[in-house]
């Protein structure tokens, strides 16, 4: 192996994809236990290798000298070969200061409240202090290798950023989150270290209370890039930097079509599933295949509450998935849950179209125009609540997918 990452469990890792696209080597995902570790480590058989969870610090033992910024931290993410001897770097330190101007937050004169006492934690630590934060508080669940333990946190809440360099909430146990930010009535930013799924619960709130927030995507596409150099000695143009990002977010996220019973996301979606080259999934589908029978004929048996229960279940299965386009059932959207399920990784398009053109036949809740309306009352303000953008639905379904892929920007 020339190039590659180690690390315990990389199955969802994008590292091969990001150090490919720069052109220059073939990349390696290496998954090690902590024998096979120490044996890779002391047979040297790379060029350059990343080290992620939870080899950080592990690996600084087999280092024949240590950068700087990674002798600071007490961990590194990144070696190579220099002049014959093994050097250990953190492009992780690089990564967050990226991901800071990216997000637009600033530490300087802020109480930053860190949330995490592992390898991440150290660096976020020295990054902070680098950049003239007027306070560190360092959380963990137990308390150690910290100043607090997590429950303490409720004395902090006058913290102004809080990041969470945890894997708490990371694919696939998504939705889990270690404090509240309505707790925190000061904060005005928030970083959440992980990119899997792009939206983490923690991020999902800081966006539904309108605070700033990054996830680790930037953080993880910049430390690459330097490592990149670090392993070549060539240069890139930053502007390859934010591309890769971008080309990545829009590999990862899904396209997600809600709206009014009869409006046309199944049309659409099939259609713009077929345009971009994509997967398309539709929830209904989905819900029919599991109960083994028609919805109407389910609404007859169980009733609309049992049906929502499984519609949920769908839901938060459906927003695990990347680079799908994704029909929903119009009620989806009356459960937040869902909508934050559905916001993981996807963008949410809600769309509109006259209440006198949705297609009424075989929709359970949808029989007159009278129950339409009355429908269309309570859900409608929600569609525009969870949706990135609003699409209003032509008559020809072409013109709609020519206006939503420019909305998209060609996704």
């Amino acid at each position: 192996m020339l190039y590659g990452l180690i690390g315990e469990k990389l199955g969802h890792s994008y590292s091969k994809i990001i150090h490919e696209s720069f052109g220059k080597y073939d990349y390696d995902l290496i998954e090690l236990n902590k024998e096979s570790f120490i044996t890779f480590m002391a047979a040297r058989d790379f060029t350059g290798i990343n080290v992620t969870i939870p080899y950080k610090r592990d690996a600084i033992p087999f280092c024949d000298a240590l950068t700087p910024v990674a002798k600071a931290i007490g961990s590194v993410n990144t070696m190579y070969f220099q002049n014959g001897k093994l050097i250990g770097d953190n492009t992780d330190y690089f990564g967050f200061n990226y991901m800071l101007q990216w997000s637009g937050i600033s530490l300087k004169d802020k109480k930053v409240l860190i949330l995490g006492a592992g390898g991440s934690s150290l660096m976020v630590v020295k990054a902070a202090k680098d950049l003239e934060a007027k306070e560190i508080i360092v959380a963990s669940r137990t308390g150690l290798n910290a100043m607090i333990s997590l429950p303490q946190t409720i004395e902090h809440t006058d913290s102004q950023i809080i990041i969470n360099a945890t894997p708490v909430g990371m694919y696939p146990l998504n939705g889990e989150s270690l404090i509240s930010l309505k707790d925190f009535p000061f904060c005005e930013g928030v970083i959440d270290l992980i990119y899997n799924p792009l939206l983490t619960h923690f991020l999902f709130e800081a966006k539904a209370l309108k605070i700033p927030f990054s996830n680790g995507l930037p953080m993880l596409v910049a430390q690459a890039f330097k490592a990149f150099e670090l392993f070549t000695g060539a240069i890139l143009e930053n502007n390859i930097l934010e591309d890769t990002i971008f080309s990545l977010e829009k590999e990862i996220k899904n396209i997600v079509l809600t709206g009014m019973p009869g409006c046309g996301k199944t049309t659409l979606g099939l259609l713009l599933s077929e345009k971009l080259k994509c997967p398309f999934v539709d929830t209904d589908d989905l819900i029919e295949k599991q109960i083994g029978m028609p919805i109407p004929l389910f609404f007859e048996v169980s009733g609309e509450e049992e049906f929502r229960k499984i519609e949920s279940q769908v839901a938060r299965e459906v927003g695990k998935y990347q680079g799908h386009v994704i029909s929903t059932g119009g009620g989806i959207i009356l459960n937040p849950m869902n909508m934050e399920a559905l916001s993981q990784n996807g963008t949410v398009l809600f769309l509109d179209r006259p209440l006198e053109c949705l297609v009424s036949t075989g929709r359970p809740l949808s029989k007159s125009l009278d129950s339409l309306k009355k429908m269309a009352s309570q859900r409608i303000p929600l569609y525009k609540r969870y949706s990135d953008y609003i699409i209003n639905v032509f008559e020809n379904p072409y013109e709609s997918i020519n206006y939503i892929l420019k909305v998209l920007g060609g996704k």
